[in-house]
């Protein structure tokens, strides 16, 4: 009975001893594995924040567009609005619309357009235009002088345009014919401004 006694404690002291064994090596792996704190994790983690925060700055936010150069969404639409412009342009002036005229024109131009349509008056002549449509409008050039932006565009459009005298006689057109007319207008817009109207500065003759 004692001898099977002593066997028994002797086994228990053996357990213990590998249990402790294992643990220890438990213990080693997991550090060996996860490694240490050294007490830089933060400073780590917050340089490579600051780092990918850069990166994303430099890599991902949009670009501020180039004010010298009209391209891409804004092309299309200063396009799509010069092409209202040149509608409403010509189809004012046909009636002698000088009010609307003005707010489409610089000061130059909306003195010889008044100019224009005070001679007609003046000779009783009555201008009959009907506008079909666009076959082509194209920017043709793009530029910054001095405060000014400058952007010339070529219109090839279809109208129906006619003259005819005081007692409604046709001199000039014929109502029945379409005929296709070809401009290059230059408009312009201070780079100061907050408006964002173009207005037209000059008809170039080719």
């Amino acid at each position: 009975m004692y001898i099977y006694q002593t066997m028994s404690n002797n086994f228990g002291y053996i357990d213990i001893i590998l249990l402790a064994m294992i643990a220890g090596f438990i213990i080693l792996r997991l550090r060996n594995i996860l490694g240490r704190r050294t007490g830089h994790e933060e400073k780590i983690y917050s340089d490579y924040t600051k780092n990918f925060d850069e990166l994303t700055k430099k890599n991902f936010n949009p670009k501020k567009s180039n004010p010298n150069v009209l391209e891409g969404e804004e092309k299309e639409k200063f396009l799509k609005g010069a092409e209202v412009a040149y509608e409403t342009i010509i189809t004012s002036f046909a009636k002698g619309e000088q009010n609307k005229l003005d707010s489409l024109l610089t000061k130059d131009m909306a003195r010889s357009f008044s100019e224009a349509i005070n001679q007609r008056n003046k000779n009783n002549i009555k201008s009959e235009l009907t506008f079909i449509g666009f076959k082509e409008s194209k920017l043709e050039k793009y530029e910054k002088i001095k405060t000014d932006f400058i952007a010339t565009v070529k219109f090839v459009s279809e109208i129906i345009s006619v003259k005819k005298d005081k007692d409604n006689k046709v001199i000039e057109g014929n109502p029945d014919r379409i005929k296709t007319v070809t401009d290059h207008w230059k408009f312009t817009k201070n780079i100061f401004s907050k408006n964002p109207n173009w207005y037209l500065a000059e008809i170039i003759t080719k």
